[in-house]
């Protein structure tokens, strides 16, 4: 079987945790959303593991999550900082935070060099989503004129909130499951009469919930780096000269890739529930819907073997 990396993307989390030490557990083990994600790869068939963190909690990082994967897969760690830009650009005065998903992955280049899967470190995928890749990324091409990619398309229904609104990238498909493009909208929520979106914050307009929606869990061949090579200078010349917080973002690529004829991406559909933290709200259930999977045994209630 060829070797297949999973790239878990994860440089922000200690920026929306305010350090490692205070990522919530969901699991009764204290296991975190990221190591349900790992488990669910390695038995899927991946057998790497590169994770994107940022240099200042390596150690912490390494301590809390990677030594427990190393134990299972081949792992490494790249670094995602602001300072990594092409030769001839300079960070702008004001800008904190580093460009992106697409800058993320990279970062990745000198530490891939399979079909990889790239996902978010702090959502809750399901199992489905990394058996459906395995297949897929055992089948795509070495090389060829159009790059084959691929995205596990999820139905908007199954990744709202009970809370409040949430913006979600809701997608456009050919009758075979190509993606044609992604529609990002800031504001969707969940109402007693169905699902709808405002732009305004006043008029609702309502949405599909069966539409196939993107949460940033892609597939890609090795071919993704020169793209983003060549991609990153034009989006540091143009969006990130004016504005501060743009970012360098994997769907706009692949929707650019898309438009020129240059990728075909597959989707590739799950009945999965995704599972997020966008309100304080959201914690019990998920904890709760965890707990149900354990019950009905798709995970064992202790997740990783003892050292």
């Amino acid at each position: 079987m060829p070797s297949l990396t999973l790239v878990v993307m994860a440089a922000g989390i200690g920026s929306r945790y305010g350090g490692l030490k205070q990522i919530d557990p969901v699991g009764p083990g204290g296991e975190i959303v990221m190591h349900y994600s790992v488990y669910d790869a390695l038995r899927a068939g991946f057998d790497r593991v590169v994770f994107i963190i940022r240099k200042d909690f390596e150690g912490a990082f390494r301590d809390r999550i990677g030594r427990q994967v190393e134990r299972l897969a081949d792992t490494a760690y790249v670094f995602q900082s602001l300072d990594q830009v092409p030769a001839g650009f300079r960070v702008p005065e004001g800008r904190t935070k580093p460009w992106g998903t697409a800058q993320a992955i990279l970062a990745c280049k000198e530490a891939v060099r399979t079909p990889f899967m790239a996902i978010n470190a702090d959502d809750f995928y399901g199992r489905t989503a990394f058996e459906a890749m395995t297949g897929y990324l055992r089948r795509i091409p070495a090389a060829g004129r159009v790059h084959e990619y691929a995205m596990v398309g999820y139905r908007l229904a199954n990744t709202l909130s009970e809370h409040g609104h949430v913006a979600r990238g809701v997608c456009t498909a050919t009758e075979d499951g190509y993606l044609v493009g992604i529609r990002e909208l800031f504001k969707v929520r969940k109402f007693p009469e169905g699902v709808r979106h405002t732009e305004n914050g006043v008029d609702w307009a309502p949405l599909d919930g069966e539409s196939w929606t993107s949460m940033n869990c892609w597939g890609f061949a090795p071919s993704l780096f020169a793209e983003l090579e060549a991609r990153f200078p034009r989006f540091l010349e143009s969006a990130a000269s004016s504005d501060l917080k743009a970012e360098f973002l994997i769907p706009e690529v692949v929707g650019e890739l898309v438009r020129e004829g240059r990728a075909r991406v597959k989707v590739l559909p799950t009945r999965e529930r995704w599972f997020g933290v966008t309100y304080p709200e959201d914690r019990p259930a998920f904890e709760a819907a965890v707990l149900d999977l354990i019950e009905r045994g798709a995970y064992p209630r202790k997740l990783w073997p003892d050292p």
